[in-house]
This record gives structure tokens, C-alpha cells and sequence, in this order.
């Protein structure tokens, strides 16, 4: 319900230059006195071109210090320190370090839209870098953040914009414009309107008044902006460095708060910018929509639009972007033909390289990391998906078995994983003789009954079996990938230890397409979404 008040409270950091220390303990102070804090965002250089000043990361990727809240950063801004963000898993850094990667949208748990862009904008006659960004990453942020408006009065804008440079028109009070700037980074501030925009490398503290942007094309509403660029860590003049504000999400505001006049404004900065040498290659609201031809029997075709990122992406370095990302079905290069059928909030799909014909994945049709951040209402799906496949099962003589991995991921996957019925006692056993071959050690919980029941921060791996009870781990440290499928190929299961790792039992597409179909058909009667 709209106009509640949801309010959840965030961290922004300036330039840290690798005083990872000061930093981090500066965040356990406050976030002690004043949280707790759901993340802390750095923007700005993450990293110090000084390898020695670096070193301070090496206590937190050991484990010997803790990272106090969440934490997720930009990508670089020079190739001096692209070394660190390079042949990271899921963007993972360390535990509760993640590199968002170089654009997308990422949305909390909350709702909170995060959109965000990593590095400097590209140089005319500049050559492509990692750490530059140029028109086809602007689109990309754009279109996610558009994607899903159906007219001119219902886009409101995304909650926070982060970027590392500042947008051209900007300047201080003195009238000077910081000398990274960007005009594609102005343009997309235009067009997706965020409601507070965070920036760094200026090396100063700098928030004027808010300026309003005017009704366009994109929304009727004429919403509200505010500029914020942070000093570095540790800065001589002791300028803040550290932002911490409460939101409550664009979605769950009342349009009248969106639009509500502040005591002070200044004059959109980019009024009087001229964008006409910046060509898109489509709109958002035309070339955005995505069709899925489901090939069911009264030929229904069903449409679904897919923001970006967030819940970015990003990585091999994590990209959190739907345009990327192969799970999130806005992907041009998603792979259809494993389909079976499609809600609301989720659909359901034919694993890859599947341990058997009924291995199936439930994913969210949207980019959400994980179980533990959905919503009331994404998660009444997601029950409804599990009760209809327990039926399904049971009248085919087999249990269901339900995992996730919420580790080395960046989209919410859920594989159903279905045995004969005689089996279904050996399953506990089983997970207890793989956990002690991977020394990990599981909890048994009651049967998920919401996503409260899951760790709310930090990975975890949790699979619920057929006795109605439920193993958890959050021991995630060299967790092995393939622990699922490790367990259900075992000897006492489906003794097929030469499916465990899924590229060893690719089929092809033919194959997977026929196992599409048999599966669609058996499921039809079960399927609430027909």
C-alpha cells in the first residue's frame, strides 16, 4: 500500500583510495549509534593507485577483520587499478564486498532502485577501456530503468543514482565545474529522474539545493533531485565523506510527496543542455517489451517487460544487468526453448544439463539476487509454483526437493530436483554424508513459511526437502558450486556421478526441446498460470 512509511536506511561513501580501515571502522561507529544500515554504497575510487596502501583489504579478505554492513562499489576509473576488480566470482570481493559492475539497476529488498554506471565517460577517439563507459552503458541504465512504464504518468523515477564522475551542468557555488564531468551522464539523469544522485572524485563535500526537472515524454510528473558529491576518506579538511540517509522506496510513496515543492530550488542544470547529438538506437517503452512464444496448444504468447540490473549486475565482474545477465528474461540472448511457463513474478524453465528429465529451474522473471530479499507478493507466487509442482509430482509417484544457492549467483535460482517416491527417505541421509565430505555443517529449520526465515544479509545455501524440513548454511567459504547436484548424483540417490558438473550433460537442442514439451503437457493441469 502506497504511503506507508517504509523507511530504510542506507550509507553512501566517498573516494576511499584504499584507507580501507578508517573507513570501515568509521561505518561500524555509526552503524553502532545510528542502525542497523541495510548497505553502505562507495562511489568514486575504491581502490589506491598505491599497491602498499591497498594492503589494508588483506585483514578482511582473510577473515581476520569483519566488514561491518554490506558494501558495494563501482568499478574503476583508471587502469592503475583495474587488476583489483579482475577475476572476481559473482563480483565478490570478499565476504560483504561486492563490485556492482560496470552499469545496471540493482533493487533491494526493500524496493530501493539503485541505478548506477562504473567508470569515466570515454573520450572521443578514445579506445574501449574497462573503465570507461560510453552511449550503449547509458541506453543500457536507461532502458532498465524505463523498461517497465506503461504511460506517462506512472514512471516516478528510481530512488538513487551512483556514479563516479559528475554530470556536465553542475557546478559549485563559486561557479566552477569539477573537471570530471560528464554530458551522457546529464543525459540519463534526465531521463530516469533519480531522487537523490551521489558522486566523489572531487575531493570536496558539495550538496546545493535540489533541482526540480521538468514533465516530459518520459513521466508527467516534475520530480525532485538531489546532488550529492563526497569528499575522499580521510580527508585533511575533515569534509564529509560519509552520507547516510532513510528512504522509502519511489514505488510506496504517494505521487504528492514525490512532487511536493522544498523550501529552496535551483534551476534544473541541465535545462539548457542541448542532447541532440545523443542517439539512441531505440525507446525504452517501444524496443523494450519482450514476447515469449510459449508454443502451448491455443498458441497464447505472453508478454513481460524486464528492467535491468539490481537486482546488477555484474559479474565475472558481476553484471547485474538484464541485458546480460542469462537468467532474467528482458536477455536478448535468453534462451527460450527451455521455457515451460511463465507467471507474474516467476517462470519456470528446464535446467541446464538437467541430472534427469523432471530437473527444472524456478526463477524470478526480474533481477532478484536471492530468495531472502522478496517481496510479500513474489513470494505467494513462488508457493503457489511449489505446492502446484508438489501435486504435479506426487502424481507421477516422485517427492520434489527444493535448493538454492544464494553464493556465486547473481539471480535467483531455484532448482526443483524430483526422485521416486522410495527414495525419499534416503534423501537427509544423503546431504548428511556430502556435508561431512565438504566438513560443512547445516541447521534444520522448520519449513519456509516466508523469506524472514532467510539470512537477510550475506550468502547462504538452503534446500527444502520433502519431510517438510529445511537444511540452511551460511558456512559459504570454498562452498562447493555443485554441492545440489552432488548430492542427488550420488550413490544412494540417482547414482549418476558423471552428471554433477551440468557442462558434462549438456543436451542438445532438439533434446531439450522435446524434454520442454513432455514436461509442459504433464504440467498443464497442475499449471495455475494457464
Amino acid at each position: 500500500m502506497r504511503g506507508l512509511k517504509l523507511d530504510v536506511f542506507h550509507l553512501v561513501c566517498g573516494d576511499v583510495r584504499g584507507r580501507f580501515k578508517q573507513m570501515f571502522q568509521r561505518v561500524e561507529s555509526i552503524n553502532k549509534k545510528a542502525g542497523p544500515f541495510e548497505i553502505l554504497l562507495c562511489v568514486g575510487d575504491f581502490f589506491s593507485e598505491d599497491e602498499k596502501q591497498n594492503e589494508e583489504l588483506i585483514a578482511y579478505r582473510n577473515g581476520h577483520k569483519h566488514i561491518p554492513v554490506p558494501t558495494y562499489i563501482l568499478g574503476p576509473n583508471n587502469k592503475n587499478v583495474q587488476a583489483y576488480y579482475e577475476n572476481t566470482q559473482d563480483g565478490e570481493i570478499c565476504s560483504n564486498l561486492t563490485y556492482l559492475g560496470k552499469r545496471g539497476l540493482y533493487t533491494l529488498s526493500s524496493g530501493v532502485k539503485i541505478a548506477y554506471i562504473s567508470g569515466l565517460e570515454r573520450p572521443a577517439g578514445a579506445t574501449e577501456q574497462e573503465f570507461y563507459f560510453g552511449l550503449d552503458d547509458i541506453e543500457a541504465v536507461r532502458n532498465s530503468c524505463l523498461v517497465n512504464k506503461s504511460s506517462a504518468s506512472d514512471y516516478r523515477g528510481v530512488d538513487i543514482l551512483l556514479s563516479s564522475p559528475w554530470p556536465h551542468g553542475i557546478t559549485t557555488n563559486d561557479g566552477q565545474e569539477n573537471k570530471n564531468t560528464s554530458k551522457l551522464l546529464s543525459f540519463l539523469c534526465r531521463d530516469i529522474k533519480p531522487r537523490y544522485h551521489f558522486c566523489a572524485m572531487s575531493k570536496k563535500y558539495f550538496e546545493p539545493a535540489p533541482y526540480r526537472l521538468p514533465s516530459d515524454q518520459i513521466t508527467q510528473l516534475e520530480l525532485c533531485t538531489r546532488f550529492i558529491s563526497l569528499a575522499d576518506v580521510g580527508n585533511a579538511e575533515k569534509e564529509k565523506y560519509i552520507y547516510a540517509l532513510s528512504l522509502t522506496p519511489v514505488e510506496k510513496m504517494r505521487v504528492m510527496e514525490l512532487i511536493q515543492k522544498t523550501t529552496i530550488e535551483i534551476k534544473c542544470p541541465f535545462a539548457d543542455l542541448n542532447f541532440n547529438d545523443i542517439k539512441l538506437k531505440g525507446d525504452a517503452t517501444e524496443s523494450k517489451q519482450y514476447f515469449f512464444d510459449m508454443e502451448s496448444k491455443n498458441d497464447r504468447g505472453k508478454c513481460f517487460s524486464g528492467g535491468n540490473d539490481r537486482q546488477h549486475k555484474k559479474p565475472k565482474v558481476q553484471q547485474w544487468d538484464q541485458e546480460i545477465c542469462w537468467f532474467c528474461l528482458s536477455c536478448p540472448s535468453v534462451e527460450k526453448h527451455l521455457i515451460i511457463t511463465i507467471g507474474t513474478h516467476f517462470y519456470l524453465a528446464l535446467a541446464k544439463g538437467p541430472i534427469n528429465d523432471y530437473h527444472i529451474l524456478c526463477c524470478s522473471i526480474n533481477h532478484i539476487p536471492c530468495a531472502a530479499q522478496l517481496t510479500e507478493e513474489d513470494w505467494k507466487e513462488l508457493l503457489r509454483f511449489k505446492k502446484a509442482l508438489k501435486k504435479f509430482f506426487k502424481a507421477q509417484n516422485q517427492v520434489v526437493c527444493f535448493t538454492e544457492r544464494n553464493y556465486k549467483t547473481s539471480h535467483l535460482q531455484i532448482n526443483v530436483f524430483a526422485l521416486d517416491e522410495g527414495l525419499a527417505w534416503k534423501i537427509p541421509h544423503a546431504f548428511e554424508d556430502k556435508s561431512e565430505e565438504f566438513n560443512l555443517e547445516f541447521e534444520t529449520i522448520p519449513q519456509l513459511a516466508d523469506s524472514q526465515m532467510l539470512p537477510q544479509q550475506g550468502p547462504y545455501f538452503v534446500a527444502e526437502l520433502p519431510n517438510d524440513t529445511t537444511l540452511i548454511t551460511r558456512q559459504m567459504k570454498h562452498f562447493p558450486i555443485h554441492f545440489a547436484r552432488d548430492v542427488f548424483c550420488s550413490e544412494n540417490l540417482l547414482n549418476c556421478d558423471e552428471k554433477v558438473d551440468w557442462r558434462a550433460c549438456k543436451l542438445d537442442m532438439d533434446a531439450e526441446k522435446d524434454l520442454v514439451k513432455n514436461f509442459r503437457e504433464k504440467f498443464a493441469k497442475y499449471d495455475f498460470t494457464s
